[in-house]
């Protein structure tokens, strides 16, 4: 009489087969412990997780990737704990017993398993596509660079002279040069200054270029970053929403002391702003460091002027920077002075 070969090796029929009894059904079992774990983490994202990423949400732009970051993590983890809880289940449940030799059954692939494997797949790689697409095309371009035509403007007014009062959109100018961060504002005469003040609740467009070699503008906690490029105007967009201070980053390697390539800024009201500008325009306009410094353009040729170099700080505070600027006599000798002074 023949026997059933699934009655007399393991390895043919399971541990369930080899003792008797009917295989389980192990995809309902994944299934009902992979549905109340997904859903327990995508709770534990959202309320738990979510209020506490980073980069917080002192501006649109970081609450926008603060919530894009929490989109994607719900996406996600459905998905990691689906293959860890595989992982697991196969270990325990599939594994080798003690004495056990034989060979597993021979697998010639299931088609179902595939066609659903294709298409969750390409569900979640499109919905991920989509919604990136989406978050990245909204006004302001959700922090990023976008050269010097941008194709998604900040609503704001375009104004030469900025008031508190109205929807006058901030022109803030980011120069980076070795090793510093420097700010000109050319709706306050063009001045300049190491410490960045923004207005809260008003649109800023940042025009960033560098002097030198190619750095990164990056306010961490108001989620912008743009690289500083010479000879570029990359514009970014942000609109603060918070009142308080937050930390300005090169994150591009431009040399020798890229890491103590930082400083600080802070979001104050529309009127202690105005204060704080039209006081800091006047100091140097007395000093002499207005008529010193180039006239304001989007981009500028990286030689020094040293007078500027021992005005500025008693005015600005500005330390560690080149001085400026600039080809010409103005710099020291008739074809400019490329290196600091």
């Amino acid at each position: 009489m023949a026997q059933n070969p699934a009655a007399t090796d393991p390895g043919a029929g399971g541990h369930a087969a080899a003792s008797g009894g009917a295989e389980p059904r192990h995809g309902l079992r994944l299934l009902l412990m992979w549905i109340p774990l997904s859903a327990a983490a995508i709770l534990i994202i959202w309320f738990v997780w979510y209020p506490h990423l980073p980069p917080g949400r002192m501006s649109d732009a970081a609450s926008g990737q603060q919530f894009d970051i929490a989109v994607l993590a719900v996406t996600a983890a459905p998905v990691v704990i689906g293959v860890l809880l595989y992982m697991i289940y196969a270990i325990v449940v599939w594994r080798a017993r003690p004495g056990d030799e034989g060979d597993g059954p021979p697998i010639h692939g299931h088609t179902k398993v595939q066609a659903w494997w294709i298409i969750i797949t390409s569900l979640v790689v499109l919905w991920a596509f989509a919604f990136g697409t989406y978050q990245l095309a909204q006004p302001g371009g959700a922090g990023g660079g976008q050269g010097p035509s941008p194709i998604w403007p900040l609503h704001g007014a375009q104004t030469t002279a900025w008031s508190p009062s109205s929807n006058d959109m901030l022109q803030v100018q980011v120069i980076g040069q070795q090793w510093a961060f420097t700010y000109r504002f050319p709706q306050f005469g063009g001045m300049e200054s190491t410490m960045l003040e923004l207005p809260n609740n008003m649109p800023v467009e940042f025009h960033v270029t560098s002097l030198d070699v190619i750095h990164s503008f990056w306010a961490y906690q108001l989620g912008v970053k743009a690289d500083a490029n010479p000879q570029v105007d990359n514009i970014a967009y942000v609109k603060p929403h918070q009142l308080g201070s937050f930390v300005v980053r090169c994150n591009e390697l431009c040399g020798f002391w890229h890491a103590a390539m930082f400083n600080y800024g802070r979001v104050v009201t529309p009127t202690a702003f105005q204060g704080w500008a039209r006081s800091l325009q006047l100091k140097e306009l007395r000093a002499g460091v207005l008529a010193a410094l180039p006239p304001y353009a989007l981009t500028y040729d990286p030689t020094v002027i040293p007078q500027l170099g021992r005005d500025i700080v008693k005015v600005a505070g500005i330390t560690g920077a080149n001085g400026y600027y600039y080809p010409g006599p103005q710099a020291g000798t008739p074809h400019g002075d490329p290196v600091s002074p």
